[in-house]
């Protein structure tokens, strides 16, 4: 194997290990009836963007962008 090829394998691999771990971390969405009575629009969900949740949830589509690009260069090579 090709040492560049080699290190993109390694880099998909830890990519796709903090993709996972990541998606685990997650809290699920729970929408149930309070979508309905507009019961997200509470004092508490005002700051959602500095939760825990928010920011998994903006790594998680950064690391994901990643392990695109790494399988992309990973086909080419």
């Amino acid at each position: 194997m090709d040492v560049a090829m080699m290190v993109v394998t390694v880099l998909q691999v830890l990519s796709g290990l903090l993709l996972i771990a990541f998606v685990l971390l997650q809290s699920g969405k729970h929408s149930g009836l309070g979508v309905i009575g507009g019961a997200s629009d509470t004092f508490l969900s005002k700051n959602k963007a500095r939760t825990m949740d928010a920011k998994l949830a903006k790594f998680t589509k950064w690391v994901a962008l990643v392990f695109v690009l790494l399988t992309l260069s990973l086909s080419l090579l």
